[in-house]
């Protein structure tokens, strides 16, 4: 929802009456290219009110998914409700982010800008009447050094699920993680030590759609800075073992209508409405076509096919921990918790673009009213990323919600993947095949 121009006035006088008193002579304008890695300028203090007016002019020919040469002039808008101090900054002067939408010099949207992406489909929630809520469980690894070309990742610790011994260092790790992520207002619900050796797992609150997308984006940022600060490599690879479980980021997701979760129905099984079996039934018959946004690398489809609890194919349940969508216990008196859990997507996503799809899919099921089935007999998410592209491809439902621009950068971008990695000669080959044939 877009806020008010008093409203936004007001916040940009805050963020600049801040600067001031803080001393904050560096002020990071943050933004996502369209795989989902950050991009950053620093501007002085003195050009952020030229900057809220009119934005600060780059080059999109350079940034990857952009723009092509002819049409490069872009400007980067400061959204100021994302205004945050860097904690990690404590020496002075200090510095700050922000997160910027992109625009075009006529100041339209730019149709490039993931942030953009998601908002379009946030705002056709709204016009269904719809708020939605999303609260990720973000896995990643730390390892004790940066991994080396041919050289397997060494991880800090040979912990497991949810161990606290003194051996494990992730405790001290996780404890400045959180206080860094909640000094810039993103609140943490929960952290342990995930299943494999040196893995981890944070979980973030509720938040609207958006929001959680941009901190997932600070969260991936934070937990590289306290990493390296400590002498570690993190990394939110999705598979870096072939024998230990994979990195996910299995997302909760509820639909309010005002104050009310529209999922909710005292009288249903599960306590689940007809609008949230549609929204399940609209992710199961759309999870194929997004797959490639939501899990899209080489290596994402190891960890989905690899084992484990990752879903391999297109299911629901109450309780099944490898199910696709899980449906999470009721607790009596928590209407509002009652949610669902979409478990395919993988920390290396981009999350606006995967928010986006995974809610138009779940959002189409709700406008057509679909039926959710049992899953007696489900077919399999796509086995990699070809079999993915292809999907995404045919798909009507993904190519509305990334606009053409993105859905046609995505579809070149990782064609070209597929095909660099299809002709390497891996190190199974060689071990396998080298000593024999």
């Amino acid at each position: 929802m877009r806020l008010m121009s008093t409203e936004i006035s007001k916040q940009e006088e805050f963020v600049l009456r801040t600067l001031e008193e803080r001393d904050i002579r560096f002020v990071r304008l943050w933004f996502t290219d369209v795989l989902g890695f950050l991009k950053s300028v620093a501007i002085a203090p003195a050009e952020l009110e030229n900057a809220f007016a009119e934005g600060i002019g780059f080059d999109g020919s350079a940034i990857e998914g952009f723009a092509r040469v002819t049409e490069s002039d872009m400007l980067a808008k400061p959204d100021p409700a994302t205004f945050s101090i860097l904690p990690w900054r404590t020496e002075a002067p200090g510095a700050a982010r922000m997160f910027c939408d992109i625009v075009m010099p006529d100041g339209s949207p730019s149709p490039a800008d993931p942030r953009n992406v998601l908002r379009r489909t946030l705002e056709k929630a709204a016009a269904m009447g719809y708020t939605c809520y999303t609260h990720p469980e973000i896995e990643f690894f730390l390892f004790k050094d940066k991994p080396e070309a041919g050289k397997a990742p060494v991880p800090v610790d040979q912990g497991g699920y949810f161990d606290h011994t003194p051996a494990v260092v992730g405790h001290d790790f996780r404890r400045q993680a959180i206080t860094l992520l909640e000094a810039m207002g993103i609140s943490v619900e929960f952290s342990h030590h995930e299943g494999a050796p040196g893995q981890q797992e944070i979980d973030l609150r509720y938040a609207d759609a958006l929001s959680t997308a941009d901190n997932i984006m600070t969260f991936r940022h934070v937990i590289k800075e306290v990493a390296m600060d400590q002498g570690f490599h993190a990394s939110f690879m999705p598979k870096p073992f072939t024998d230990h479980p994979g990195s996910g980021m299995h997302t909760h997701v509820s639909l309010f209508k005002g104050e009310e979760n529209a999922f909710y129905d005292p009288n249903a099984e599960l306590n689940l409405s007809a609008v949230g079996r549609s929204f399940i039934a609209g992710l199961l018959k759309h999870a194929p076509e997004i797959t490639a946004i939501t899990n899209q690398w080489v290596n994402s489809y190891k960890r989905l096919h690899g084992g484990g609890e990752a879903p391999a194919f297109v299911n629901w349940g109450p309780s099944d921990r490898g199910a696709l969508v899980r449906v999470p216990m009721y607790k009596p008196k928590k209407e509002n918790s009652t949610r669902i859990e979409f478990r395919s997507p993988d920390t290396a996503c981009n999350p606006y673009l995967a928010y986006a799809v995974m809610l138009a899919a779940g959002l189409k099921g709700v406008e057509e009213g679909y039926v959710l089935k049992d899953s007696k007999d489900p077919v399999s998410l796509p086995s990699n990323l070809n079999e993915a592209i292809i999907e995404m491809e045919k798909s009507e439902l993904v190519r509305q919600t990334l606009g053409e621009h993105v859905f046609e950068y995505v579809l070149r971008n990782k064609r070209a993947e597929w095909q660099d990695y299809r002709r390497q000669v891996s190190a199974y080959e060689l071990d396998r095949y080298l000593p024999v044939l």
